[in-house]
């Protein structure tokens, strides 16, 4: 009562931090954040990270065409929460983003990143921005702003959102769009390492999120749950870069799987036949179908089921992208059909 008291009389004074937002654990995960960013700047960023906009000089194309993308980590960070393990997710959506340009042939230029948490907590920022970094340096991307907001009532508990932005570059001669493929193409599979980023929610409603059934060793999988759950999303850029010229059409298999992802680039009255004989399917994804007793066609349109990234190409170049590319094979083969384009698996 006497609290009350003071505060109608406006003798009690709020603060931001009563309200569950601390300014100075905001400044110094900025701060952390601003040292690893400062890693991975390119000679055209100008400026650094403080400011209020990310400063990119754009330079060295004739006829530049920019390639954006947005994308999440998704219900993956439950999995990372229960392990406490947010090393990974970085490198997860950086991967991710760069990869979906990648299917228009874009050179990525710089990404942005958007962190929310209920609670924030620098060192979880730090683990996550270290894998940020670690998968721009790796492709050359720099990591040019983002945002970290700290929002109790939105977010609970462990609660947390990684969200990812990339601008990247191709030469409007070099788009790869997926018009010019035509029955009789080769499909190439290249393997996934694991479920990437997508199917999670499903995962999660099979295994549960606890810390006992994620650490539980499967034979089958050499390994625990929880480290083949949080295997990071593969990038594919490093492969592809000097291979772009004799490729159709790339598809990057994520929501939707090979079924809701290959027909956006095929030009309609055309059909991706794919032959399930020609790759092997983790162990993983086996181990859910058989767990939560999924049916083929369910887990088809929802996991990459092995495959990461689909390449098509005419089948006079097929031998020659493949030896390029040790780990992948041919699992298909463009065909002639009526209507939309779609996926049929065999």
């Amino acid at each position: 009562m006497i609290k009350n008291f003071l505060k109608e009389r406006n003798l009690v004074k709020d603060t931001y931090s009563k309200a569950g937002v601390d300014i100075d654990a905001a400044a110094r995960a900025k701060e952390l954040i601003s040292k690893l960013a400062r890693s991975t700047f390119r000679p055209e960023v100008l400026g650094g990270t403080g400011f209020f906009g990310g400063l990119f000089e754009f330079q060295g194309y004739k006829e530049p065409v920019l390639v954006s993308s947005v994308d999440g980590v998704g219900t993956k960070l439950k999995i990372a929460s229960a392990l406490a393990r947010y090393d990974t997710v970085g490198i997860d959506i950086v991967n991710h983003c760069v990869n979906d340009i990648l299917t228009c042939g874009a050179e990525p230029l710089f990404f942005l990143d958007y962190i929310a948490m209920g609670k924030l907590v620098p060192e979880k920022v730090e683990a996550i921005v270290q894998g940020l970094t670690k998968a721009c340096l790796k492709v050359g991307c720099a990591l040019i702003g983002g945002e970290t907001a700290e929002m109790p009532g939105i977010y609970a508990g462990e609660d947390y959102d990684l969200v990812g932005f990339i601008v990247g570059a191709v030469e409007k001669e070099k788009i790869i769009t997926g018009k010019t493929i035509q029955a009789g193409d080769a499909i190439i599979g290249l393997p996934s390492s694991g479920l990437h980023t997508n199917g999670y929610s499903l995962v999660r409603r099979i295994f549960g999120e606890t810390r006992p059934a994620l650490e539980k060793h499967y034979p089958e999988l050499g390994r625990t749950l929880g480290e083949e759950l949080l295997e990071p999303h593969r990038c594919y850029y490093q492969q592809l870069k000097p291979l772009l010229p004799d490729i159709k059409g790339i598809a990057h298999i994520t929501g939707g799987g090979l079924i809701g992802n290959v027909p956006r680039i095929l030009p309609e009255g055309l059909a991706a036949q794919f032959h399930r004989g020609k790759w092997t399917i983790p162990p993983i994804f086996q181990l859910i179908q058989q767990k939560g007793n999924v049916d083929q066609e369910e887990m088809f349109r929802v996991f990459n089921m092995g495959v990461g990234m689909v390449l098509i190409c005419s089948p006079d170049n097929a031998d020659q992208l493949t030896k390029a590319l040790p780990e992948s094979h041919i699992v298909g083969e463009v065909v002639k059909q009526r209507g939309e384009a779609r996926v049929v698996i065999k």
